[in-house]
This record gives C-alpha cells, sequence and structure tokens, in this order.
C-alpha cells in the first residue's frame, strides 16, 4: 500500500511524514517543486502477527508495509510534473489540512482557515484531472478521422464516459464520488486520475487545539466523511515528537494526555477501512509472514501476493482463522480439533486467516 501525503504549503505535510515514518526530513522549506519527495516505509503493527510469532516461534517475523510519500507542496500546480509522476501511483491522498495557529508559521493566505484550503486543495487535483480529459479528448476527435467502424464504436463510447466525467469534475464533483458502474471504472482505471483515488483528510492541530479534538473531527467529519473520503485529527507536531521516543515511554506520554492510539495506528486503521483491505497470515519455511489483499480476494489470488508461481500451480489452501488457532495455542492442536479447513481457488480469504498454501509447477 503506497500513500501519497499531500498539502499546501505550510500546512506540516512533512511533520505529519516525520510523525507516521518516524523520519527527520526537513520541515519548513520543504516546498519547492524541484525537490524529490521523502518517502518512508513503515511496519504494520498488527497484535494478531506479535501473537501468531509468540505462539509458533518462528525464526523470522515479517509484518506488513506501508509506503508513505511526502510530496513537495507548490501553492499552484500540484497535478503537474513531478507531482503527478509520483501521485498517480498511489493508492490514496492523505491531505494534510491546516488547522493550527503559529505567528512564526505564516499562512501563505494570511489566515488559517481550514475548509478554504481543502476546497483548494480539491480545485488543484480537479484541474489535473480536468487537463488530462481534455487533451485525450482531442487524441480521441483526431483518431476518428481514419477510423473503422468498429473503432469508432469505441472511441464514440469512449467520448461519451470521460464527457460525462468532465461534467461532474466541473460541478465540483470528484470521480470518486461519481456514480459510475463497475466497467465504466475498470475502463479509467489506467488514466489514473487524482480525484478518483481515496481521500484521507488529516485536520492538523496544534498540542493547545488538543482538548478540542473531538468536536472538530465531528464537525468535519460531518461535512466530509463518506465513502470514499474518511478524516481524523491530529496534531503533527506531538506526533513527530512521540515517534522519536521509545515505544514504553510514548505510551506514557499519551497516556498522560489522553492522545488515545499513536497517530500512525490511526492512519494505517483508517487507510485499511477506506481501500477496502484485509490482513492474512503465512507461516511457511520457519517464517510468519502479513500480507495485504483487498476483501473479496480468492484464495488463489491471495497466492498470487506471495509468489506468481503459487497462483499459477494453486491446488488448496490449508486455513485456519486466527482466533481459533490463538485458542489452539498450536497448529498441531488446532489440526487435532478438525480447525484446521481445506478451501479451493474460490474461497473467499477472511481477515486474520492463517493459510498454507499447496502448489505445484
Amino acid at each position: 500500500m503506497e500513500i501519497g501525503i499531500i498539502g499546501l504549503p505550510k500546512s506540516g505535510k512533512t511533520t505529519v511524514f516525520n510523525a507516521l515514518a518516524r523520519g527527520e526530513a526537513q520541515t519548513g522549506a520543504y516546498s519547492s517543486a524541484t525537490l524529490d519527495p521523502n518517502i518512508g516505509v513503515v511496519k504494520v503493527p498488527d497484535p494478531r502477527l506479535d501473537k501468531l510469532t509468540e505462539l509458533l516461534k518462528p525464526k523470522r517475523t515479517v509484518p506488513a508495509e506501508v509506503t508513505y510519500i511526502d510530496i513537495a507542496a507548490p501553492a499552484k500546480g500540484f497535478g503537474k510534473g513531478v507531482h503527478l509522476a509520483y501521485l498517480s501511483k498511489v493508492d490514496a491522498l492523505a491531505h494534510v489540512v491546516r488547522a493550527f495557529e503559529d505567528e512564526r508559521i505564516p499562512h501563505a493566505e494570511g489566515s488559517v482557515d481550514a475548509e478554504r484550503d481543502i476546497a483548494a486543495m480539491n480545485l488543484e487535483l480537479a484541474f489535473s484531472d480536468l487537463g488530462i480529459i481534455e487533451r485525450r479528448l482531442e487524441r480521441l476527435k483526431d483518431s476518428l478521422k481514419g477510423a473503422k467502424q468498429q473503432e469508432r464504436e469505441l472511441i464514440f463510447r469512449e467520448q461519451a464516459l470521460l464527457t460525462k466525467i468532465k461534467s461532474a469534475l466541473e460541478s465540483d464533483i470528484p470521480i470518486r464520488e461519481q456514480d459510475l458502474s463497475e466497467q465504466e471504472s475498470k475502463e479509467i482505471e489506467n488514466f489514473q486520475f487524482l480525484t478518483a483515488k481515496p481521500m484521507l483528510l488529516l485536520l492538523n492541530i496544534s498540542e493547545g487545539q488538543i482538548p478540542e479534538a473531538s468536536s472538530l473531527e465531528a464537525k468535519f467529519g460531518d461535512r466530509y466523511r463518506r465513502p470514499n473520503c474518511e478524516m481524523a485529527v491530529l496534531s503533527g507536531q506531538i506526533e513527530m515528537e512521540l515517534a522519536q521516543l521509545s515505544d514504553a515511554e510514548a505510551q506514557e506520554f499519551r497516556a498522560g494526555m489522553d492522545l488515545g492510539e499513536s497517530g500512525l495506528d490511526r492512519m494505517i486503521r483508517l487507510s485499511y477501512g477506506l481501500l477496502g483491505l484485509i490482513s492474512f497470515f503465512t507461516t511457511a519455511s520457519d517464517e510468519v509472514k502479513a500480507w495485504t489483499i483487498r476483501r473479496s480476494t480468492t484464495a488463489q489470488q491471495a497466492a498470487g501476493k506471495v509468489h506468481s508461481d503459487m497462483e499459477r500451480g494453486f491446488i488448496r489452501a490449508e486455513v485456519i482463522g486466527f482466533d481459533d488457532l490463538d485458542k489452539c495455542g498450536i497448529l498441531a492442536e488446532a489440526r487435532k480439533q478438525g480447525l484446521i479447513r481445506l478451501e479451493g481457488k474460490n474461497y473467499i480469504v477472511q481477515d486474520g486467516d492463517v493459510m498454507t498454501i499447496l502448489f505445484n509447477v
């Protein structure tokens, strides 16, 4: 899973990146369009993986990973050039929105207004998609000149779909909220439209605003939360400082400030929900490993995440739910109780499944 972190200048997005990736990227001056992005790979915390390690005592434990890409923030033209090249590849966008006051960090617009900034970024992303659509429509128009009848029908169909999407974008409806059929969504996948990507809005507050976090989340959640758009409130500065502490120290500090779960844990949980992701585990070769897949993935498709040969030569999978294995303590006992099932290639993998994949190539 790759998540692109975006935000207007002075929003604190690189501070949030450092909090999530436990990084030490330069903040403040990171706004030049010539700079490469900050990239951080984060191990996904999962208590079930820790418990499996305790039960099975493997030589190696491999958690799932999330990659965060912090994109430099020009005031205009966000969806162009280097920014578009990186953003088009990510699975979701995390938009850091400034809600904190700090006279040492003047806002480019002269005042702090989170709703204005959300609208401004949405407009930038829509402009990027509209530019792609307009260029594609021009090429389709040119290609009609020498096209055969069957080709013309396909061109007309694509023109109609892109024109419909363009009209909705011009009415301030991002693609992720447009009423597209499953087939239409598949037909535009290769365009990698930015407003089609799931969005996580992160309202960045100061330490002094922490007591207001719940009310701010309720207010902004009512307005912006929808099926493909989640939102959360966090203090990027506090989370960055806590990320530099040991887990025990950070947990003690959180308890003292009544902060609840870490920004990283919450970000991952919301991202998984937003993208419809689940985790399954494999225990082969004295290794316990977590894998991330989309809901409704079949056992054969999940095998392909491990290795393409496993998908190609899939025979069956031995499956036990994490809770059942946790109760039994060891695989031998689970097998004795008949809790390990043999599932075929069309079995839909469930969150927390522990799988041994049998294959032959």
